[in-house]
């Protein structure tokens, strides 16, 4: 069987897992072979199957997401790492960056950078890929979320990489050149967790939002980490945590980048007017609410 004929066939097995399943077809088959789609796809197709290509069309059948399969997902140009111990990067989050761009067009660059619940760094990493000279720091309380997002920084940033925290003994530090990127385990659900951090120019968040009878897909409920994706019976526990303490972490000017979910804008409005900022709603290029920016 050529790579052409096993895609095809694994199209059909994946047609009830997945609304994508050409496109996982293609991604398992390069990753097979150890090559790009785009690689694949121009110079390969009529190659023999790898043997491990079935056993990776196995996995997805089960729903395991591709990006766990492959352990790679792209965000804002980069490719990262990811594991089950982080939530995969999704393109909506891109609008993040986006609104933050603009939000510094016309003004000075952003010097510090503040990635609440980092996971694989995407959103910080992606803002220092613009920001270059900005010194980022990124929070997560998983300890096996911030090796990923080390080795991301590793990978992407000119950075001088340490962390902070209960593990700092475990996780590398090795010092490079232009910016800096800290990642430092720290649960903000705890007393003082913000009292060392200094301030900030920017923050961006993706929090936990999901609520918590919420019906998930199988490849995100079974598979990617639920103290990521739920908040409490609204999905809005983090934001009332968060959102109020947003001041002392902001420097006069600053702002601060939520992602939300798509019925919660007026919630999370309502949360940050009574913390004192004005809150100014973005959406996604499908159209669905997706950001606040506070102010």
């Amino acid at each position: 069987m050529t790579v052409a004929e096993a895609i095809r066939a694994a199209v059909t097995r994946l047609a009830e897992t997945s609304d994508t399943a050409r496109l996982d077809a293609e991604l398992l088959m390069a990753h097979a072979l150890g090559v790009s789609r785009s690689d694949m796809l121009l110079r390969a197709m009529r190659e023999s199957v790898p043997e491990t290509f079935a056993a990776l069309v196995a996995r997805r059948e089960r729903h395991e997401p591709v990006a766990y399969i492959t352990g790679t997902a792209e965000f804002y140009g980069l490719t990262l790492a990811v594991t089950p111990a982080t939530l995969i990067p999704r393109g909506d989050s891109e609008t993040l960056i986006e609104v933050a761009r603009e939000a510094f067009a016309n003004r000075p660059a952003p010097r510090r950078i503040l990635d609440l619940g980092t996971g694989s760094g995407a959103l910080l990493l992606a803002a220092m890929s613009i920001w270059q000279s900005a010194e980022g720091v990124g929070l997560d309380q998983s300890a096996a979320a911030l090796v990923v997002a080390i080795g991301n920084a590793q990978t992407h940033a000119n950075t001088a990489i340490g962390v902070m925290g209960n593990r700092e003994a475990d996780l590398p530090m090795p010092r490079l050149d232009r910016g800096m990127a800290r990642f430092i385990q720290r649960d903000w659900r705890k007393r003082g967790w913000a009292e060392d951090l200094g301030t900030f120019d920017l923050i961006l968040c993706n929090p936990p939002y999901v609520e918590a009878e919420a019906v998930l897909e199988p490849q995100v409920r079974d598979h990617e980490p639920a103290t990521a994706l739920f908040a409490g019976p609204e999905g809005l526990d983090d934001y009332r945590v968060l959102i109020p303490q947003l001041g002392k972490l902001l420097v006069p000017g600053g702002v601060a980048v939520f992602e939300i979910g798509a019925g919660q804008a007026d919630a999370v409005s309502a949360i940050a007017s009574a913390a004192g900022f004005t809150p100014e709603l973005r959406h996604d290029l499908a159209g669905r609410p997706r950001v606040l920016t506070l102010r």
